[in-house]
């Protein structure tokens, strides 16, 4: 048990069900991560002339909705989580987190909550060349020393390597399963591509079009029942292997 003076005793996570409901407000320590990942975004998303940073919304498989992000890097971050076969629920700027310390308030509204098989993450997402700055660097210390007392993960996470960006970025674009024929789906499955490449696995398939092979193969790559190293550029002989399930 923390006591009454420990990180999670004194910090407090603000959230609301909808858009104009009232801020719920419940203790770090008792507050239920199912609750806030149903949450929605704290803050009202803003769009106007001359803004400096890229608002948006993406289309996430792992949640069958939009998704808002602030930023490039935030649709990178959010890229790589619905990519992941470990996030099961993704909510953005999910509440407003208030640690109370010699009197004063101080409040931070982290960009995303992940929900994994190894428990909540939250997320940070910031660009390298800021995470020195003093008030950057103290929100972060803060805020990780509070979620991890609460047995929560805690990610600042800045640029990717390109080559993977790249890779998830294109699969991503195969990754709406309704888009795609059942049957050619089972037929692939039924392949078994351990050591076989891109093309060899699109050529062992006679009978339909190879425009509906090729995409029905990069949704099974997105949604990594098949599997394929993303530090290398993908092409026609990028290797490939069946996920190992447990």
């Amino acid at each position: 048990m923390v006591s009454a003076g420990g990180a999670v005793a004194t910090t407090t996570v603000r959230f609301r069900t909808a858009p104009t409901a009232d801020a719920s407000a419940v203790a770090l320590a008792d507050v239920d991560p199912n609750a806030l990942v149903a949450a929605c975004p704290w803050r009202e998303f803003r769009w106007r002339a001359g803004q400096k940073h890229y608002s948006g919304t993406y289309w996430s498989a792992t949640e069958g909705r939009h998704v808002i992000d602030e930023s490039r890097l935030e649709l990178a971050r959010l890229l790589f989580a619905d990519f992941d076969s470990s996030v099961h629920r993704i909510c953005s700027q999910p509440f407003l987190l208030a640690r109370l310390h010699g009197g004063v308030e101080r409040k931070h509204v982290p960009d995303f909550l992940l929900v994994t098989d190894e428990g909540p993450k939250v997320v940070d997402v910031k660009p390298t060349r800021r995470l020195a700055e003093p008030e950057v660097a103290s929100t972060f210390a803060w805020t990780r020393s509070a979620l991890e007392r609460r047995g929560w993960l805690y990610e600042v996470w800045s640029e990717p390597d390109q080559t993977q960006l790249q890779n998830v970025r294109f699969l991503a674009g195969f990754r709406r399963r309704a888009l795609f024929d059942p049957t050619l789906l089972a037929a692939l499955r039924r392949i078994n591509p351990n050591g076989a490449s891109i093309a060899d696995v699109i050529g062992a398939l006679a009978d339909w079009p190879v425009a509906l092979i090729r995409s029905a193969l990069f949704h099974l790559l997105w949604s990594q029942e098949f599997t394929v190293d993303i530090n290398r550029q993908l092409s026609s002989s990028s290797s490939l292997t069946r996920r190992l399930t447990t």
